[in-house]
């Protein structure tokens, strides 16, 4: 019985970047004999074990035959005599395929290291195209490691695993799985151009792959293509830390720019309404969690008002404050308004701009949350519910031109 090291540990250790998670192969074990150690079974496809005190995972080594489409078709053999060697050349690329035995050596058959050094994300063997996942992985590690390229022949084999239909078997929760890692990686715009160029995301995609070559107004989009608009946007929104939902948010607030008539363009009107509605089609379609798809309405709905505060009549702020729900989910709406900064910095020499805009619309939303709508409450007539709502709304309205009055 042998312990390796392997996949992402070891590669991480060679970049001198932090290890967080460690994964172990076991080679010459039977299940009888992890569980006779203490270990505690948990895999269901494959025999994996956690560790009694560190609880890391141990997996036993296995190889594994294609039996039908999909990432799912798959006949997994894991048995004392399968080997190191044979265990490494079923995973996806070659960083991912070393090991570390117990003595610190670095097993590496497929010249993993030498990938490291060179900054390549490469395929370990023709078995890649067995499993559409990869596809998805792959595009993930591009945006994490943003100075590693991809081995023209790694994106020929997904580019022929595309056409082959493959990327059309990926299950919705897979999708989302990794789009949703890949957003939160450093630079998540390479993980939408990795599956633009090798056609992934059109399948994938269709709406957010219709951006590019699609014009805007040079005035306020130097960059002019909305596809190229979109990648900066998500990449400033993880330059300025945002949690998923605003990254989400950043990635899907320009959809209806892709359906906009051609004879309008480069204007874009009404292109809010239709973001929705295609933002929608995506959250049904990958079943995307609650929180993301409810900012991302949001912030596709209301971007446009929420850039241009100064120009709203005090009625049309408290009417964004209100569909927002800002006043009785402020968090929320601070989301939205990180999301809005993402885009209007995402622009080309828009980098380092103040987003202006968030400071006023905080000073909007103080001034609605000050008027005591318990006190008004109170004070009206009867109690009657309507006229309680119409007095609120008046003193929030009064609130607000006071406040634009003061030039704020």
């Amino acid at each position: 019985m042998k312990i390796y090291a392997v996949g992402g540990a070891v590669r991480d250790e060679l970049l001198g970047l932090p290890v967080k998670d460690r994964d172990w192969v076991v080679v010459g074990a039977t299940p009888e004999d992890m569980l006779a150690r203490g270990f505690a079974a948990v895999g269901r496809d494959f025999p994996v074990f956690l560790h009694p005190q560190t609880h890391e995972e141990y997996a036993l080594a296995r190889t594994e035959r294609k039996t039908a489409p999909g990432y799912v078709g798959f006949a997994f053999h894991a048995a004392p005599g399968v080997t190191l060697e044979q265990d490494l050349v079923r995973r996806d690329l070659t960083i991912n395929a070393m090991a570390r035995d117990e003595a610190g050596a670095i097993i590496d058959p497929h010249h993993g290291r030498a990938d490291v050094v060179a900054r390549v994300l490469r395929h370990v063997s023709p078995a890649f195209a067995e499993d559409p996942v990869r596809i998805l992985r792959v595009a993930r590690f591009a945006a994490r490691f943003a100075d590693f390229s991809i081995a023209a022949e790694t994106m020929e084999l997904m580019r022929g695993m595309v056409a082959a239909g493959e990327a059309d078997a990926l299950v919705s929760e897979r999708v989302w799985q990794e789009l949703a890692r890949g957003l939160m990686e450093a630079r998540p715009s390479r993980m939408f151009e990795v599956l633009r160029e090798c056609g992934a995301l059109l399948r994938l995609l269709p709406e957010l792959n219709a951006l590019w070559g699609v014009p805007q107004r040079a005035d306020y989009h130097p960059e002019v293509d909305t596809g190229v608009h979109v990648m900066m946007v998500i990449d400033m929104s993880a330059r300025l830390a945002a949690a998923l939902p605003v990254r989400f948010a950043a990635l899907t607030h320009d959809l209806g720019k892709g359906v906009t008539p051609a004879d309008i363009l480069p204007r874009h009107h009404g292109h809010e309404a239709k973001s929705v509605a295609l933002l929608e089609a995506i959250c049904d379609r990958l079943r995307v969690p609650a929180d993301c798809r409810d900012v991302a309405r949001l912030v596709a709905r209301f971007h446009s008002d929420i850039h241009r505060i100064e120009q709203l009549r005090p009625e049309t702020r408290l009417t964004v404050l209100e569909r927002c729900d800002a006043l009785r989910r402020p968090e929320r709406f601070e989301l939205i308004l990180l999301a809005c900064e993402a885009d209007y910095r995402g622009r080309l020499g828009w980098e380092e701009r103040d987003y202006l805009p968030a400071a006023a619309w905080r000073a909007t939303l103080a001034a609605v949350r000050a008027v005591d709508a318990g006190a008004i409450a109170r004070a009206t007539v009867a109690a009657d519910p309507q006229a309680i709502a119409g007095n609120i709304g008046a003193a929030r309205l009064t609130a607000l031109r006071e406040l634009k009055a003061a030039g704020r």
